[in-house]
C-alpha cells in the first residue's frame, strides 16, 4: 500500500511513515508497541493509520512504562517477531535503559551468536524547538557506549525512509533518532523512492557538500547549520566539505579520513553535551588513525554541559549555531 507517489515531495515525517507501512506489508511478523501509537497514531503522527491497517494484534498501545515496552518487545522478538518500539520522546528512553543495554543489546553476545533481537527503538529527538530539558535531548552517546546496538540519525526525508527500512530489516537492535524539528520542515521536502529502491545502507556517511579547505562532520539537524556555515565560509574565501554521518554506530571513519586527505582540517558538530559527546569520539578516531593529515588542531562544537533551557535566547545560547560553527571553522582555516 503506497502512501505517497514517487514524484511527490515528501516531508521527513511521511517518509518515516511510508517506510513503516512498506515493511509491515512485507513481513507479517512485524509488531509495533508504544504509548498512544495505535488509536492516536503517535504523539507526532508517525504511526497514524498503522493500527487501522494492521490491527491490534500487531500494533499495541502500551502503558506508560518504557521498561515494560522494551521488555515485552524483547520477549516477542525471542518468539519469532520483529519489533518496532516507539518512545514518545527519546528523552524517556532512560526509563527503559536497563532493558535496552543489559538485555536487548547483549542477547547476541550472550548466546554466542545464536539469538538475535531484531528490534528498532525509535523516537523524536533534538532541541531548537523550545521543548526544554525533558523534550530536547540527544542522548546517543549513552548507547554508543553499549556494544550490540547500532545508532542511526537521518537528516533528510530520503535518508529517513531508507535508513529506517534498513534498520527494520537488520537482525540486531537499532536505536533510531528522529529529529522532531525536521518532521514537517517544508524546506527539506524531497521526492523519495518506493520499495527497495529507497533503501540506504547502515554505516555509510554522505558528503552533503564538497570542499577543499576544512571538513565539517555532523548529523541530524546540525547538517543544515553546517551547510549554512559553509556558505558563510565561502564568502570568506574558504570551501568547506560537509559530511553527514547518518549512522553513528557503526561509524564510517573512511569517508571522514578521505575528506581530510583533501582538507587537512576538521570540525565536528553535534547538539549533545560536550563532555563524552559523540563529537569527541570522531575526533579521537581521527587523532588515532589520521593524525598526520592534520594541519590544525581539530575542533568540536556542541551543546554546553547544561540541560536545554526553555527560554529561547538561552536555548540558542547553549546549542551549536551557524555563527559558532562559522567562527570555529574560520579559526581552523586560518590557523
Amino acid at each position: 500500500m503506497a502512501l505517497i507517489e514517487n514524484t511527490e515531495k515528501v516531508n521527513y515525517l511521511n517518509a518515516l511513515r511510508e517506510a513503516i507501512f512498506e515493511e509491515f506489508e512485507l513481513n507479517e511478523n512485524f509488531i509495533a508497541i508504544g504509548e498512544d501509537i495505535g488509536l492516536l497514531g503517535g504523539a507526532f503522527g508517525v504511526t497514524d493509520g498503522l493500527q487501522a491497517r494492521f490491527g491490534t494484534d500487531r500494533v499495541y498501545d502500551a502503558p506508560i512504562s518504557e521498561a515494560t515496552i522494551v521488555g515485552t518487545a524483547c520477549g516477542l522478538c525471542l518468539n519469532g517477531k520483529r519489533a518496532m518500539v516507539e518512545m514518545q520522546f527519546i528523552d524517556f528512553i532512560s526509563c527503559g535503559f536497563d532493558q535496552i543495554v543489559n538485555m536487548v543489546a547483549t542477547y547476541h553476545y550472550r548466546t554466542a551468536g545464536e539469538v538475535s533481537i531484531p528490534m528498532v527503538i525509535r523516537g523524536p529527538a533534538g532541541a531548537y524547538g523550545g521543548g526544554a530539558l525533558y523534550h530536547s535531548q540527544m542522548n546517543e552517546a549513552w548507547f554508543a557506549n553499549s556494544p550490540g546496538l547500532k545508532i542511526v540519525c537521518p537528516s533528510t526525508p530520503a535518508d529517513a525512509k531508507g535508513l529506517l527500512k534498513s534498520a527494520l530489516r537488520d537482525p540486531n537492535p537499532v536505536i533510531f533518532y528522529e529529529i522532531k524539528e525536521l518532521y514537517r520542515k517544508r524546506q527539506i521536502e524531497e521526492p523519495v523512492e518506493r520499495g527497495d529502491a529507497s533503501l540506504v545502507p547502515l554505516g555509510k556517511a554522505k558528503v552533503r557538500r564538497e570542499g577543499s579547505d576544512v571538513t565539517i562532520v555532523t548529523y541530524g539537524q546540525n547538517v543544515y547549520h553546517c551547510l549554512d556555515a559553509a556558505n558563510n565560509l565561502k564568502a570568506e574565501g574558504f570551501e568547506a566539505e560537509v559530511i553527514d554521518l547518518r549512522t553513528l554506530v557503526p561509524l564510517d571513519k573512511q569517508t571522514v579520513i578521505e575528506s581530510m586527505t583533501k582538507t587537512n582540517r576538521l570540525v565536528v558538530v553535534n547538539e549533545a553535551p560536550r563532555t563524552c559527546g559523540f563529537a569527541g569520539e570522531v575526533l579521537a578516531n581521527v587523532a588515532e588513525e589520521a593524525f598526520e593529515l592534520l594541519d590544525a588542531p581539530p575542533v568540536r562544537i556542541s551543546r554546553m554541559d547544561t540541560p536545554v533551557p526553555w527560554a529561547k535566547p538561552l536555548e540558542m545560547h547553549v546549542l551549536p549555531s551557524v555563527e559558532s560553527i562559522t567562527e570555529a571553522a574560520l579559526r581552523t582555516c586560518r590557523y
